[in-house]
């Protein structure tokens, strides 16, 4: 992702035959994601979303979504249609959110990175941050590093650094 966009939720299976799914949000308050919206899907497509209940603990809820065609919005109104937007992501620009205090960052800050280590000897640049719901991953070159203090003691944002201190179980993949 090139920083402009920001994924703030995906799309998971369908909830009943009236286009309703089941969204997880990446939000830090998963209720407002609606108000990030209009979404980009990284394809070109721009939808609305809107939740349908309540937004449980661990982000994920049930919504309705729409899609912007000509500056209206089209509703999900069957379980065909929701099925084909499984597993699409939900991107807001980057201008649309909240500026970070000195201390904070969103992951997408972190791509493009010079990464070094301890010492300063260069490692290469973040290409991704990878976030499958139990932890980020730093890929750096050919690593994967765990995103965790002990690991990325130092991010410089300004210097565009990060330095990182592989735990001793982490290999350059082939």
């Amino acid at each position: 992702m090139d920083g402009r966009r920001i994924l703030m939720g995906v799309v998971g299976k369908p909830h009943g035959v009236r286009g309703l799914v089941h969204v997880h949000s990446y939000t830090e308050t998963p209720e407002a994601l609606p108000g990030y919206g209009p979404f980009d899907d990284g394809h070109g497509r721009r939808f609305a979303l809107s939740w349908r209940g309540p937004v449980g603990d661990g982000g994920e809820g049930v919504a309705a979504l729409a899609e912007i065609a000509d500056g209206k919005p089209v509703p999900v109104t069957d379980r065909t249609a929701a099925e084909k937007l499984v597993n699409m992501c939900l991107y807001a620009a980057r201008d649309a959110l909240p500026e970070t205090d000195d201390d904070e960052f969103y992951l997408a800050d972190l791509v493009g990175l010079e990464a070094v280590d301890a010492a300063g000897a260069a490692l290469g640049k973040v290409v991704a941050v990878h976030d499958h719901g139990a932890g980020a991953f730093l890929e750096v070159g050919p690593m994967m590093v765990p995103f965790t203090r002990a690991a990325v003691p130092e991010i410089d944002l300004a210097g565009r650094r990060i330095v990182i201190v592989p735990p001793a179980e982490v290999e350059a993949r082939p």
